[in-house]
């Protein structure tokens, strides 16, 4: 279990913590199990009723950290099997999902909120999917879940031209239900997930089937985007794209 992800259990609430300021948070492999690890066990723990998915004060998720890509791009491979058993334990969750999001939510740091059943935003959080940007495409099963949620044009702006939202634009398109002052972002999310805590748990769980929908018709959705993703990021395009992100950053 990676120091990047704090794992913390507040009687019925796990939180999970993502902990890399250094890096605003970009998810590492290491990072990606630990999240995996810590979602499998509340889903099958009976004092586990509701999980808080935090960041930091500057940044919930700068995305999947981007050498992760390069080497894989380097080497000819896609999508690393971490990230992928997130995807899926992200899918599967079976406890109920709350988003704590402060500062820039990046790539999957937008895309796993589709997954989550409630999600409160600091009032200058901002929201930003550069997949086409990257040479890549979508993942998360976010070209599903995304025109469901706010329409196709909507879902294009979003994850084919990369325009960035606001908290407030994010919370009219219903990614977001509550916008709040920055420091009282966790505060929020955690009086969520305990009223939700405090719910009869078995009803809880089918409503939240009945409204999800097919588990299996989003994963399908995971799996081909990540085939897509994969040969995508053998692209000259990606490569070229990660490279000249380094070379600015260097």
């Amino acid at each position: 279990m990676t120091d990047h992800v704090i794992v913390l259990d507040d009687g019925p609430i796990r939180i999970l913590r993502l902990n890399r300021p250094d890096k605003r948070n970009a998810i590492t492999d290491a990072m990606y199990d630990a999240l995996s690890e810590a979602l499998e066990n509340a889903a099958v723990s009976k004092n586990i009723r509701c999980v808080v998915i935090a960041g930091g004060p500057t940044a919930f998720t700068a995305g999947a950290d981007l050498q992760d890509f390069l080497r894989a791009a380097q080497r000819m491979e896609g999508l690393r099997p971490q990230a992928t058993r997130f995807l899926h334990r992200i899918a599967h969750a079976g406890k109920p999902l709350v988003a704590a999001v402060e500062g820039v939510a990046i790539g999957i740091g937008t895309t796993l909120l589709l997954h989550c059943d409630y999600v409160v935003a600091a009032i200058d959080a901002r929201f930003a999917t550069p997949f086409v940007n990257l040479g890549l495409v979508p993942e998360a099963g976010s070209s599903l879940l995304m025109p469901r949620l706010m329409g196709t044009r909507r879902a294009f702006e979003l994850l084919v031209m990369g325009r960035p939202l606001s908290a407030d634009d994010a919370k009219a398109l219903g990614l977001v239900n509550e916008v709040v002052p920055a420091g009282e972002v966790e505060s929020e999310a955690l009086k969520a997930a305990r009223q939700i805590a405090a719910l009869p748990a078995e009803a809880v769980a089918a409503s939240r089937r009945l409204i999800r929908g097919s588990t299996a018709e989003i994963i399908r959705r995971i799996d081909e985007e990540s085939d897509i993703f994969k040969r995508q990021l053998k692209s000259d395009a990606a490569k070229a794209a990660l490279e000249a992100f380094f070379s600015r950053k260097g």
